[in-house]
């Protein structure tokens, strides 16, 4: 199969890796100006990795778009409309997308799959989520991952032709679920990273149990499973998001609360924006992602915000799915 990867940080570039590794005729995409592309091209590492002979490499995006079967997406989430279109000034016939970010379009809400159709129309898409960091496959460990579309031909044809030794896919079943609760761990690893900078690890139990349920109920609002975040697409990818020293969210929020800079990129900064938009719409309430955002825009200081998650009314567990009650 034909492949192109269209973005080369360290994700985007251990996708190319992987999927050459497994048979594929790959090219990888970045911006002439792209510091990891210029890397690639100069030393065919980047520090984690090492690119075979096999990977092509170019900054021509036509020729990109054109030479492959599937294309797989790679960059900022908040970037992506418009990217797609300059994508979109080329022939896409018979081409299917693979989105390998995870985040909501903070200024619309959107899902990135609404995205693509927004921008390109009735392409078919795919998503590609679930835990793991590139350090870690790269080494060799395996995981378990998720690939989830409307499109069932393609879901089915992209498991059957992306698994190998290091990554065991799974079918999602629900593309809203997958989608929101992909994002959705992004900031609850902030909330993490935070926890761990004020010497509060050991509440990163009840974040993720209660995290988990209140991203739950917002997936059912929306029109999905509420079962979704139990998954892979977000409580499986807690480890990865919420222990890992590789996990950028993580890193951020506790460098956040220390007061330090933090210069890499945390796609949950904006999503949590965007997440706290989407619970007011729906009318779910969000304690922990509320939290988050008002911390990080400033509205709400850290010590206030345990305050208040700590004195909320005294309730059943797991009174949501008793009730049924959003």
């Amino acid at each position: 199969m034909k492949i192109s990867v269209l973005g080369c940080g360290r994700w985007g570039a251990f996708i190319a890796w992987y999927l050459d590794s497994i048979g594929h005729n790959v090219m990888t995409w970045g911006l002439p100006t792209s510091p990891h592309l210029i890397e690639l091209k100069e030393t065919r590492k980047n520090g984690m990795l090492e690119y075979p002979d096999s990977i092509e490499l170019s900054d021509n995006l036509e020729l990109a778009v054109s030479r492959a079967e599937v294309i797989v997406i790679s960059i900022s989430c908040q970037s992506l409309r418009a990217f797609l279109a300059d994508v979109k000034k080329y022939n896409l016939t018979d081409k299917a997308f693979v989105l390998c970010m995870k985040g909501i379009e903070e200024t619309t809400g959107c899902r990135l799959t609404q995205v693509v159709s927004d921008v390109l129309g009735d392409v078919p898409t795919a998503v590609w989520v679930g835990p793991g960091h590139p350090q870690n496959f790269v080494n060799g460990v395996p995981n378990c991952m998720v690939i989830d579309s409307d499109n069932d031909d393609l879901k089915r044809r992209l498991v059957e032709e992306f698994s190998g030794r290091l990554i065991r896919f799974y079918y999602g079943e629900d593309l809203i679920g997958s989608e929101v609760g992909a994002a959705a761990k992004n900031v609850i690893g902030i909330a993490a990273g935070m926890l761990d900078g004020l010497g509060y690890s050991c509440l990163k139990g009840a974040l993720m149990s209660r995290g988990t349920y209140e991203v739950g109920k917002l997936i059912k609002a929306m029109g999905g499973s509420e079962y979704s975040a139990y998954g892979l697409c977000h409580l499986g990818d807690y480890e990865a998001t919420l222990f890992s020293r590789y996990s950028q969210n993580r890193m951020f929020g506790e460098t956040f609360v220390k007061g330090e800079k933090y210069t890499k990129l945390a796609e949950g900064v904006a999503t949590s924006r965007a997440i706290s938009k989407l619970s007011k719409k729906y009318g779910v309430e969000m304690p922990i992602v509320d939290s988050v955002e008002r911390i990080l825009s400033g509205s709400l200081d850290i010590s206030s915000a345990l305050d208040v998650l700590f004195s909320r009314s005294i309730k059943n567990e797991f009174a949501y799915f008793l009730t049924e009650k959003i």
